[in-house]
């Protein structure tokens, strides 16, 4: 079963909500998720361990570069989905992570700064791509955004997809009860309602969707 690579060289963008956001709608949905933590941050860790996990998921801690290969491998079986969420930077755990990877996503803010750094995640699945002699597929993703999309928005992701790269569509808007899933862990059906709870399911469940299907067409 398919490897999810969560990669951006910048912080704060939306990785491991990305991932949580991820990992927990499609476990909702039936399938089984194992989830590495490849942070130093260990903002997955700090997810699990706030309540008891979602039916279905399973969170390594601290999978470091001399076993990332090793343990996706290890994880990488019939009927199971690998989700890792890598540190913010440019390092040999990243490319390692990204070699073994069917769909790598990059969240980014729709903001210049976000996208200028966001960019270089690209250029490291390039890179990736050239040494391995194989394509490997990956989209973009806006996080944090807005109901009324800005201009920056709507130029950045123009100038994107005139690139030819993948956006995933809808974006993860800015909701409370996403970045309240670190305060109160579980999945958005079983924590304390934070604001428009409806939106926020809908807003995960159609990324979830909009990822499984990249995956199950292997684009």
């Amino acid at each position: 079963m398919p490897t999810v690579v969560i990669a951006s060289p910048k912080g704060g963008a939306g990785k491991s909500t990305a991932a949580i956001l991820l990992g927990t709608e499609l476990a909702y949905a039936g399938a089984s998720v194992v989830m590495l933590d490849c942070d130093p941050n260990h903002s997955l860790t700090l997810w699990a361990d706030r309540a008891p996990l979602p039916a279905r998921i399973n969170v390594l801690s601290s999978v470091a570069e001399s076993v990332i290969v090793k343990t996706i491998k290890a994880h990488d079986t019939d009927g199971q989905i690998v989700i890792v969420d890598l540190e913010g930077v440019a390092s040999r755990l990243v490319s390692r992570a990204i070699s073994q990877a069917d769909l790598v996503i990059t969240p980014m803010r729709a903001t210049t700064l976000d996208a200028t750094i966001g960019v270089r995640a690209l250029q490291l699945i390039a890179e990736e791509e050239e040494a391995l002699d194989r394509r490997i597929p990956h989209a973009v993703v806006f996080t944090m955004t807005k109901a009324v999309r800005s201009k920056q928005h709507s130029g950045i992701a123009e100038s994107l997809a005139a690139q030819g790269v993948d956006l995933i569509d809808p974006p993860l808007m800015e909701r409370a009860a996403f970045s309240a899933l670190f305060e109160f862990g579980g999945n958005l059906r079983s924590m304390p309602a934070q604001g428009n709870m409806e939106g926020a399911i809908e807003n995960a469940a159609l990324f979830a969707q909009a990822v499984y299907k990249r995956l199950a067409e292997g684009v």
